[in-house]
C-alpha cells in the first residue's frame, strides 16, 4: 500500500516538474522565436548594410573584447586571492559580486559620479586633461564593471579546485608562490578561465544600462549594439528587430562556446 502511494507521489512530482520546466522553456523560447519570426529578411540585410549598425557592431565587438581582457588582467589575481581563506573574504567577495545584482543604470550613475566632470575624481582628471565620461573608454569601463564579476566568480571557483596535495608538495620543496600558481594552480584552471572570459565577453556585449548612462549615445564613439537597438526602436521597429536578432545570435554563439568549454572541463575532472 505504501509502495503504491510512494509511486503515485513520485509520478505526480515528476509530472509537475516536467510541466513547470516545459512552461519555462516555452516562455524563453517563445520570446526568442517571436523575435526571429518578426524580422523580415530584407530588413535584416538592410540593417547589416547600414553604416550606423556596422559602426555599432564593430564598436561593440571591440569594446566587449577590451572589457573581457581588462577583466582577465585584473580579475585573475583577485580571483587567486579570493580562492584562499582569509579574514574578510566574504565581505570582499560580496563587494566584487555586487555589480551582478546591481541595476546597470545604478552602476552607470556610480561610474559617472566617480569619473564624470562633477565626480569625485572629475576635477583632478580635468586638470590632467583626461576626459572619461561619454567616450569609448567609458564604454569599456561600464562593460567591465558589469561583466568582470562573472569572470572573477568562475576563476575563483576554478582556483579553489586546485589539488591541495600538489600545492603542499610544492611548499615542501620550497617552491615560491608565483611558481606554485603558474605551474600547479593555473594550468588545470585554463579551460574554466577561457569559459569565464567568454561569458564575461557575452555579458559586456549585451550591456546597455551602465553604458548609456556613463557613455551616452554617440554614433561611432559610444553607440554599441544594445544602444543602437534602443534608439532604432524609436523610429524603425523592423531595423531594431534586425539588430536585436544579430545581437541575439552573437550572444547565443558565445554561450555555446562556454557550454562546450565547461563540458570539456568537466570531462577532464
Amino acid at each position: 500500500m505504501r509502495s503504491t502511494s510512494a509511486a503515485a507521489r513520485d509520478t505526480a512530482l515528476v509530472t509537475a516538474s516536467v510541466i513547470f520546466a516545459a512552461i519555462f522553456v516555452l516562455f524563453v523560447a517563445g520570446a526568442l522565436v517571436a523575435l526571429v519570426l518578426r524580422v523580415a529578411p530584407a530588413a535584416l540585410v538592410a540593417a547589416l548594410a547600414s553604416p550606423l549598425v556596422d559602426q555599432a557592431l564593430w564598436l561593440s565587438l571591440k569594446t566587449s573584447t577590451l572589457a573581457a581582457l581588462v577583466a582577465a588582467l585584473f580579475g585573475t589575481p583577485l580571483a587567486a586571492v579570493l580562492s584562499r581563506p582569509f579574514r574578510g573574504r566574504t565581505t570582499l567577495e560580496t563587494l566584487v559580486t555586487l555589480p551582478v545584482v546591481l541595476p546597470p543604470v545604478v552602476g552607470g550613475f556610480a561610474l559617472l559620479l566617480l569619473f564624470g566632470s562633477a565626480g569625485l575624481l572629475g576635477h583632478e582628471l580635468d586638470l590632467a586633461g583626461i576626459h572619461v565620461a561619454f567616450t569609448t573608454a567609458a564604454v569599456v569601463m561600464a562593460q567591465t564593471f558589469v561583466a568582470a564579476p562573472l569572470y572573477i566568480a568562475v576563476a575563483t571557483s576554478a582556483f579553489a579546485r586546485a589539488d591541495v596535495r600538489q600545492i603542499e608538495a610544492a611548499a615542501t620543496l620550497r617552491a615560491g608562490t608565483a611558481y606554485t600558481f603558474a605551474r600547479i594552480i593555473l594550468p588545470p584552471a585554463l579551460p574554466a578561465l577561457a569559459a569565464g572570459l567568454t561569458l564575461a565577453w557575452a555579458r559586456a556585449l549585451g550591456e546597455f544600462g551602465a553604458t548609456i548612462t556613463f557613455a551616452g549615445n554617440l554614433p561611432g564613439v559610444t553607440q554599441t549594439m544594445p544602444v543602437a537597438v534602443y534608439m532604432a526602436a524609436q523610429t524603425d521597429l523592423q531595423g531594431a528587430i534586425a539588430v536585436a536578432v544579430v545581437l541575439m545570435a552573437l550572444s547565443y554563439a558565445a554561450l555555446l562556446i562556454v557550454r562546450h568549454m565547461a563540458g570539456g572541463t568537466a570531462a577532464r575532472l
